[in-house]
């Protein structure tokens, strides 16, 4: 039997739960949690890894034992030769968390990327397309001379970046040069977001980062011997674009350099480790600084020993 449900709004929004963290921290294994205690909920995918297909092993989507019965949504939906971009996956997340408000079920939303989750809320900036001639000028220029004319055609947004970052440089350039305002500009208009319309209850785990290291470590090495050479041959053997996202997922690379016998397999599985660590690294610094200082956080290496996971979310 579910917890009353009390919204701090008043009653007039539906409320969903949102699960965020780093890569290993136990996130899927709290939503499975939390759906089954309260007893009608949907678990909805915000991981860019756990989108595709092709990355049912590396991405660690959860197994059909570990969903328990409980329905899970954008999990493997997206074939790894099409990519998911934040736009696409915050569509289908909107489609979802409606059909679960209007099934009665509570939505929890669970993965660690940021922007995934940061687009669902806050909805996207209505940037008009750009013009591809001056696309292609601008993608054509060093990136100091990109920078150069940033500085001159858009000053506050040449002053927030990196002078060295190509592709966010080109970005700017190329929405001041084709729309004729500024990135800015845009993004201040953002629309299509759901977090005016909704109760959000969030939860960001955080972890010691050796507790954290050890996981990201031990859940690789099962990885390799668990299925993900498999997996990584059966996506060479596509003859996939090397840019597109399933590509460059954690793991494809390493493991594909193994295959080709460039490396051995204990370097790989090494390599591995070492990106999975430095990721988790990424999303816990940005989980600490680009979310609301009001989403509570829980310590991760203590959620197994919580018992009555609804109060995290509903006290």
């Amino acid at each position: 039997m579910s917890t009353a449900y009390s919204p701090k709004n008043g009653g007039d929004r539906p409320p969903v739960a949102l699960i965020a963290g780093p890569t290993a921290s136990g996130k899927s294994d709290l939503a499975v949690r939390l759906a089954l205690a309260h007893g009608n909920a949907v678990v909805i995918n915000a991981d860019s890894a756990q989108v595709y297909a092709d990355l049912r092993v590396l991405s660690a989507r959860p197994s059909e034992g570990e969903m328990r019965g409980v329905p899970h949504r954008l999990f493997g939906t997206w074939d790894g030769a099409v990519a998911c971009s934040a736009a696409d996956w915050a569509a289908a997340a909107r489609a979802e968390v409606e059909a679960a408000h209007a099934a009665g079920a509570l939505p929890i939303l669970v993965g660690g990327t940021g922007l995934y989750i940061r687009t669902l809320l806050e909805g996207i900036a209505p940037v008009p397309p750009i013009d591809p001639e001056v696309r292609e000028a601008v993608r054509a220029m060093p990136v100091a001379e990109a920078y150069a004319a940033l500085r001159s055609e858009d000053p506050e947004r040449a002053a927030a970046l990196n002078p060295g970052d190509t592709t966010r440089v080109a970005r700017a350039l190329e929405v001041v040069r084709s729309s004729g305002q500024s990135l800015a500009y845009w993004q201040a208009r953002k629309e299509g977001g759901i977090g005016d319309a909704v109760d959000l209850m969030p939860l960001v785990l955080e972890a010691d980062r050796t507790w954290l290291g050890e996981r990201c470590d031990r859940r690789f090495a099962a990885m390799a011997d668990g299925g993900a050479c498999e997996e990584v041959a059966a996506l060479l053997t596509r003859g996939l674009d090397p840019s597109l996202p399933v590509m460059r997922a954690i793991g494809v690379r390493e493991i594909g350099a193994w295959l080709r016998q460039e490396i051995d397999k204990a370097t790989a599985i090494a390599a591995g480790q070492l990106s999975t660590r430095q990721y988790a690294k990424r999303q816990a610094t940005w989980f600490r600084h680009q979310l609301s200082g009001d989403w509570r956080r829980f310590d991760a290496e203590n959620i197994a020993q919580t018992e009555d996971v609804e109060t995290l979310f509903f006290a």
